[in-house]
C-alpha cells in the first residue's frame, strides 16, 4: 500500500454521498473526484444527480463533463483521466475524495480490479450484437456469473463488451490488488425500505415540472439518439421510450423506479465484496469524519 492518502466514499445511489463528501471536503482541505460513469458526460445532469455549483459550496470537482455523450467513455478512459486529476490536486496540497456509486470504475482508478487489455473483435461483436438480449444475458450468466451479478443487464453493448472479454480471457480480470495508495474506504448505507423511500421520492422531485424530461427532449433535439440514450443509464433509457410513445408516463415512473432499486442492489452487491469499507449511517457525520481525520494523521 502506498503512502499516498485518498478517501473514498462509495454506496449505494441517492444514500447521500454527495452531502456527505462536501461537508468532509471542507473539513481536510479536499477536493470532489466524481465516481459515476454517466456525470463525465455533457449535459446529462438532472438525470444523473450532478452536483450543482450552489451544493458544491466552492470545493472543486473533478471528472463531471469531460465527455460528449455521443461518444463512449470507457473505464479506461476513467482511469487515465482519473489518475491525472489525483496527481494534480496532490500537487495543490489538497486531498482527493473519490466519491461514487460506480464501483468498477473506483476499483479500476485504485487498483483493486485488472482492466481488461482486450482488443475489440469484430466478428463475434457482429454475431452477439444480432442475438437478443435475454440470450446475452443467459450467456453471461452462464459464463461469468459473478460479472453478470454487477453489470448493468439491461445495456447490450455493455453485455457484448463482457462477452468479448471472456472469449478472450475466460472471465472478468482477478483483482489486482496493488495500489499506489492508502485508501480510506467509507460506505454509506440505509435500511432497505428507507433507501427505497428516498430513491421514491428523489425520483418524483426529479420528475416535477418536467424538468428531467425536458433535458431528456432537449438531448435528442441536439443530436443525442434514442438508441445511444438506451446506453446512458436508467433515466435515459426509459425516458427515450416514454418520448419515442413505446411507454406512458405513469410506466416510465413506475418501471424506472423498479430499475433503480435493482441497481441499487447490484451496487451493494460489488461493494459488499470489499471487507475494507468501514460501513456508517449518513447522519452518523460527525463520527465519519473523525475517523477521516485520523486517517490523514
Amino acid at each position: 500500500m502506498g503512502n499516498k492518502k485518498i478517501i473514498c466514499i462509495v454506496g449505494p445511489t441517492a444514500v447521500g454521498k454527495t452531502s456527505l463528501s462536501i461537508h468532509i471536503a471542507k473539513k481536510i482541505k479536499g477536493e470532489v473526484i466524481s465516481a459515476d460513469s454517466r456525470q463525465v458526460y455533457t449535459g446529462l445532469d438532472i438525470g444523473t444527480g450532478k452536483v450543482t455549483s450552489e451544493e458544491a459550496q466552492g470545493i472543486p470537482h473533478h471528472l463531471i463533463d469531460v465527455a460528449d455523450p455521443r461518444a463512449v467513455f470507457s473505464a479506461s478512459d476513467y482511469v487515465k483521466k482519473g489518475t491525472e486529476a489525483i496527481a494534480n490536486i496532490y500537487s495543490r496540497g489538497a486531498v482527493p475524495l473519490i466519491v461514487g456509486g460506480t464501483g468498477f470504475y473506483i476499483d479500476a482508478l485504485l487498483g483493486k480490479v485488472g482492466l481488461a487489455e482486450v482488443p475489440p473483435n469484430p466478428a463475434l461483436r457482429a454475431r452477439l450484437e444480432k442475438e437478443p438480449l435475454a440470450e446475452l444475458q443467459r450467456t453471461l450468466q452462464e459464463k461469468d456469473p459473478e460479472r453478470f451479478e454487477t453489470i448493468d443487464t439491461q445495456n447490450p453493448r455493455r453485455l457484448v463488451r463482457a462477452l468479448e472479454i471472456v472469449d478472450a480471457l475466460g472471465k472478468t480480470p482477478p483483482p489486482l490488488n496493488t495500489s499506489p495508495y492508502a485508501v480510506l474506504w467509507i460506505g454509506l448505507r440505509l435500511p432497505q425500505e428507507a433507501l427505497y423511500e428516498k430513491i421514491h421520492r428523489r425520483l418524483i422531485e426529479r420528475f416535477e415540472n418536467e424538468q428531467m424530461l425536458d433535458e431528456a427532449r432537449s438531448l435528442h433535439e441536439k443530436g443525442l439518439s434514442y438508441e445511444r440514450m438506451e446506453e446512458l443509464g436508467l433515466e435515459y433509457r426509459f425516458m427515450a421510450r416514454h418520448l419515442q410513445g413505446l411507454l406512458s408516463y405513469a410506466d416510465m415512473v413506475l418501471e424506472l423506479e423498479k430499475e433503480i432499486i435493482a441497481y441499487a442492489k447490484r451496487q451493494m452487491t460489488w461493494f459488499n465484496k470489499n471487507k475494507e469499507i468501514q460501513w456508517f449511517t449518513p447522519d452518523e457525520k460527525k463520527k465519519i469524519t473523525e475517523t477521516v481525520k485520523k486517517s490523514l494523521i
